[in-house]
């Protein structure tokens, strides 16, 4: 069973959530919370796998509460949820750890299947999330995180940065092994030893390093 905390400031907005999730098989809504600090507290007491937080909370905001549970050792996977889309928020939440960006008003079926997909160790973007972070990268890194990303990825193997520069131009495992003709095992195992490497937390945040450093353009 999947363990989930949803947290949300709005009692019907963690209901419609539960009622979802709950119809599930393999999903179990553990704990609720409604703010980012009560959030905090409940992941550590009830071991949860997946966090489905909220951005706007009281107390303490959901992307703080994802900073402060990737101060943890729990391995909890984060899913911020929101009815915003701003580029701003997607970014951050990708660059501090987060599993992935789910917009409210998701189909039901996209939510069980990211909190599946975090739950495996893999990243989640709705698709209006994945153009905010595309429209992002068109415009160019930051040249502070240009010159931090450059020096991180100093340390990589000849092949691992061939990986790496695949992974920031958005190919699967598959794709990635098939370009380099390599089983896609393999390249799963680079993916594995690049993410430890570089102290990523899953495969987007690699390849939002690797467009930072100037790869995978």
């Amino acid at each position: 069973m999947i363990r989930v905390l949803i947290a949300d400031d709005e009692p019907l907005i963690r209901a419609g959530i539960r009622m979802i999730l709950t119809s599930a098989d393999d999903i179990e809504v553990v704990a609720e919370a409604a703010n980012g600090h009560e959030a905090v507290e409940l992941a550590r007491r009830h071991l949860v796998d997946v966090a489905l937080l909220d951005i706007q909370m009281p107390v303490m905001d959901g992307l703080t509460a994802l900073a402060e549970l990737g101060r943890t050792a729990l391995g909890v996977r984060v899913l911020i949820l929101t009815t915003f889309g701003e580029r701003e928020n997607v970014l951050r939440a990708l660059r501090h750890g987060g599993a992935g960006f789910l917009l409210k008003d998701s189909a039901p079926g996209e939510l069980m299947g990211a909190v599946r997909a975090a739950a495996a160790g893999n990243a989640y973007l709705s698709p209006a999330a994945t153009r905010h972070v595309a429209d992002s990268l068109a415009a160019g890194p930051a040249e502070d995180r240009g010159e931090e990303a450059r020096a991180r990825v100093a340390g990589l193997s000849g092949r691992e940065r061939e990986v790496l520069e695949l992974l920031g131009e958005g190919l699967s495992n598959a794709d990635a092994g098939r370009r380099l003709h390599m089983s896609e095992a393999t390249v799963k195992t680079y993916v594995s030893r690049i993410l430890a490497k570089l102290d990523c937390e899953n495969r987007v945040q690699a390849a939002l390093l690797a467009r930072d450093a100037g790869l995978g353009r």
